[in-house]
């Protein structure tokens, strides 16, 4: 298990700062020091070693929001995790949507994959969004989920300041809300 770890997390590396489909076996194989036979011994394929790569992605992720998540401002954490997940791996967008862009044509297990994680965090948001609003509203949810999206995209353009723009409109959006709700 520690060396598909390892693996896992060296190809992780490498695909965030490169491609997934533009980059050889060997280099994404180098930093974790394996063999290209030991590497699908474990995950059966570079495919296989992808959604590997995409599930851990997606479950760190999924993590760090839950850490930052509070009664107090559900939907603001959103975008605190979104920082602090930024501080840690960088602005390179999001690797999932990267990974459905890359494999559109090609494996439809990836993109299955990364469908259903992009519903899973949507599905979080729109538990959030209910929790500060006291009922669901989907197209407030569409709209952060929005605002959370083209933040990932644009931090890697422009700064990581425009996270607490769309966290501020995002804010103004929820209380817009809750004024017409109430």
């Amino acid at each position: 298990m520690k060396k598909q770890n390892d693996i896992i997390a060296s190809a992780m590396q490498v695909f965030d700062q490169e491609s997934f489909r533009g980059v050889g076996i060997d280099r994404v194989i180098a930093p974790s020091g394996v063999s290209t036979r030991t590497l699908y011994k474990h995950f059966g394929s570079r495919d296989g070693l992808v959604l590997a790569v995409l599930k851990a992605r997606h479950s760190a992720f999924m993590a760090q929001l839950a850490a930052e998540y509070s009664d107090e401002d559900p939907v603001g954490g959103v975008f605190e995790a979104l920082r602090g997940w930024m501080a840690g791996h960088g602005t390179q967008g999001c690797m999932l949507l990267r990974a459905r862009s890359e494999y559109a044509c090609a494996n439809p297990d990836i993109v299955s994959l990364v469908n259903g994680q992009k519903s899973a965090f949507r599905a979080e948001l729109a538990r959030r969004v209910r929790i500060a609003l006291g009922e669901e509203d989907e197209v407030l949810t569409n709209q952060i989920w929005l605002l959370f999206e083209g933040a990932t995209a644009a931090a890697g353009l422009a700064t990581v300041a425009v996270i607490d723009q769309a966290r501020d409109a995002a804010l103004l959006l929820l209380a817009a809300a809750g004024r017409r709700n109430g």
